[in-house]
């Protein structure tokens, strides 16, 4: 993989007997964003930790920016930044001073260290709150100046480990363009999370981790596509339409659609030939609709069908 991104080959961790991480095989290039997915205890914060040189692999291979964890650890972590799931920036300073003394204690010149803090402070846009105590912050504001602060050593890789955990849908926003601009800048970053949709939203690529073992990989819309479970939703323009609608989409499916107390009719189908034969046959007998839609599986059903697990279940420790 040259010198950037990471690669993980057939790695292996145990604990006394138990196997947490059985051969796992991930990658991500340079700028890209891989999600890491698996139900609790499927060995998702192990496959971190051994990437940041935290736990030592028991076999396999592991690269980080082209350098292996095992034979030198300590050009790996020059290399790379972890952010956990809870901030770790001190409260009683501000976010400006957060930043600068992280840099002096990374050996840069006070004026360097300042300097890379008003372009992380700006990037992040916590330009009007960089002189004000951490303790002021918001949530969402404490988890991007986080995240800065893991960037003052300007890492080629990042990994980040439930990184939006406890954050409102709002501050995730916030949080999710900070990591999009990671991307841009060229940072290879790797993200386990417990919310599907910020997967979806994020990874370039996901891989889906289960008793510690890779069970499915691809883009989000490969997995959705692999996983099956096409789905129909339509809406007759005229509610008297319903029934007629509904004869014709059980005819083409094979199967009753359900009905929503909104009139509309869904069903699940097996690809889209079934779409389009609906499609016609509306247009054959003059019904008009208000709503037609092909819809892929969403990622939370697709981790349902790959692990069993519903993503409310997920909190992952391991």
């Amino acid at each position: 993989m040259g010198d950037s991104g990471f690669e993980v080959d057939a790695l292996v961790k145990r604990f006394g007997g138990t196997t947490a991480v059985d051969g796992v095989n991930l990658s991500a290039p340079r700028g890209h964003v891989l999600g890491l997915l698996g139900p609790n205890g499927a060995g998702k914060t192990t496959v971190v930790r051994v990437l940041a040189t935290l736990l030592r692999p028991d076999a396999g291979q592991v690269r980080v920016a082209g350098i292996d964890v095992r034979r030198d650890p300590a050009r790996v972590r020059r290399r790379i930044a972890l952010s956990g799931q809870h901030t770790s920036v001190d409260d009683e300073l501000t976010g400006r001073s957060n930043l600068v003394m992280l840099g002096e204690l990374l050996d840069l010149r006070q004026h360097e260290a300042r300097r890379r803090a008003g372009e992380l402070l700006s990037r992040f846009g916590l330009d009007d709150a960089a002189d004000r105590l951490v303790a002021t912050y918001s949530g969402g504001m404490r988890r991007r100046l986080d995240l800065a602060a893991s960037l003052v050593g300007q890492p080629e890789v990042v990994f980040l480990d439930e990184p939006s955990a406890g954050l409102d849908p709002g501050k995730r926003e916030e949080l999710w363009r900070s990591i999009r601009e990671l991307a841009r800048a060229g940072v290879t970053v790797l993200l386990t999370t417990q919310y599907l949709e910020e997967a979806d939203a994020l990874a370039d690529d996901i891989a889906v981790i289960d008793h510690g073992r890779v069970i499915a990989s691809g883009t989000p819309v490969d997995l959705k596509r692999e996983t099956g479970g096409h789905t129909i939703v339509l809406r007759p323009a005229d509610v008297g339409d319903l029934d007629p609608a509904a004869a014709i989409v059980a005819g083409v499916a094979g199967r009753e659609p359900d009905r929503s107390a909104s009139h509309e009719l869904v069903v699940p189908v097996a690809g889209d030939a079934e779409f389009f034969e609906i499609t016609a046959q509306l247009r054959h007998h003059g019904i008009d609709v208000s709503e037609l839609a092909f819809r892929l599986p969403s990622l939370d059903e697709v981790f349902l069908a790959l692990t069993g697990t519903r993503t409310t279940d997920v909190k992952d420790a391991a």
